[in-house]
C-alpha cells in the first residue's frame, strides 16, 4: 500500500499534536478536540511518560498496529500481551461518520461487545489503521450492511418497547395478527432507518487510501497520523508470531506533546 501523505494542516480538525519516537522511526499524531475524554486522557498519559518503552504488541498487516499495554515494557518473548492498562476505561466517543477508520486513523482499543456493550475504550491501548483499499462494489455492500445493522438494532429496541403488546398477540394464538404486527414494526423500522449511501469523503478515502471500514461506528476514532506513515508501514510489515506479536520487539521510545 502506498504511504499516505500528511494532509494540509488547514484541512485538519483542531487539536494538539503528539510526536511519537519509535525504534523504527517517528510518527506525528493529531488528536481531535471533539473527542475530549480520549484527547485529555491520551495527553495526560503522554506527559506522565506512560507510553515510554511499551511495545507494538499486536500487528496485523493490511489491518492495524496496536500498542499501549504497560505490561509489555519488560515482557519476555513468551508473554501474551493485550490485557494491560491503567485500571480504568474511557466512555465511548464514537462520532461516525465524522471520524472513521481511514488509513492513518488513530483509535482506541477495547474489549468486545459481549463484555462491553457500552463500547468503552481501553484506558491506554490504541491502534493506528493501515487497512486496505476497496472498490465501489465492496463499498456499496458495506453501506447496505451498515443500514441492515442499524435496522436490526432499531427493530430490537422497537420490540422491547412494545414487548407487552407482542406478548398479548402471541398468547392469543392468532398467527395472522402476529404476522401483521411484525410487518407493521418492520415498516416502521424501514421508515425510521432508510438506506443511505456512504458519504463521498468516506467513499473516496476508502477507495484511494484505504482503511478498515467494518470497524466504523463501533470503536472511538480520536485522531490521525499527519506524518510518519512510512514508520507505521515498517511496523505493519514486521514478521509476527503467536498473538500477532512482532518476533522482534518494536518499541515506543518516547512521546512528546508539541508546544
Amino acid at each position: 500500500m502506498a504511504t499516505a501523505t500528511a494532509q494540509n494542516p488547514s484541512q485538519l480538525p483542531a487539536g494538539p499534536v503528539v510526536d511519537v519516537k519509535t525504534s523504527l522511526g517517528d510518527i506525528k499524531i493529531k488528536l481531535y478536540d471533539d473527542t475530549p475524554k480520549h484527547r485529555d486522557n491520551f495527553l495526560k498519559l503522554v506527559k506522565d511518560g506512560y507510553y515510554n518503552g511499551v511495545l507494538f504488541h499486536r500487528v496485523i498487516k493490511d489491518f492495524m498496529v496496536q500498542t499501549g499495554d504497560p505490561e509489555s515494557v519488560n515482557a519476555d518473548s513468551t508473554k501474551m500481551l493485550g490485557s494491560g492498562g491503567p485500571g480504568y476505561q474511557i466512555d465511548a466517543e464514537i462520532l461516525y461518520p465524522m471520524h472513521y477508520h481511514k488509513y492513518g486513523a488513530l483509535a482506541a482499543a477495547r474489549t468486545g461487545d459481549n463484555m462491553n456493550p457500552e463500547r468503552k475504550s481501553s484506558g491506554s491501548q490504541f491502534y493506528i489503521v493501515t487497512g486496505q483499499k476497496f472498490d465501489d462494489h465492496q463499498l456499496d455492500g458495506l453501506a447496505y450492511r451498515q443500514t441492515m445493522e442499524k435496522r436490526q438494532a432499531y427493530f430490537r429496541e422497537l420490540c422491547k418497547k412494545n414487548e407487552a403488546k407482542i406478548r398479548e398477540i402471541v398468547n392469543s394464538g392468532n398467527k395472522e395478527a402476529e404476522e401483521a404486527y411484525r410487518m407493521e414494526l418492520i415498516k416502521e423500522t424501514e421508515a425510521a432507518v432508510p438506506e443511505a449511501p456512504l458519504p463521498d469523503n468516506i467513499r473516496n478515502d476508502y477507495k484511494n487510501i484505504g482503511g478498515t471500514p467494518h470497524l466504523d461506528g463501533t470503536y472511538t476514532v480520536f485522531g490521525e497520523v499527519i506524518s510518519g506513515m512510512d514508520t507505521v508501514e515498517k511496523i505493519q510489515n514486521s514478521a509476527t508470531g503467536r498473538g500477532d506479536r512482532p518476533k522482534e520487539d518494536i518499541r515506543i521510545i518516547s512521546m512528546k506533546v508539541e508546544k
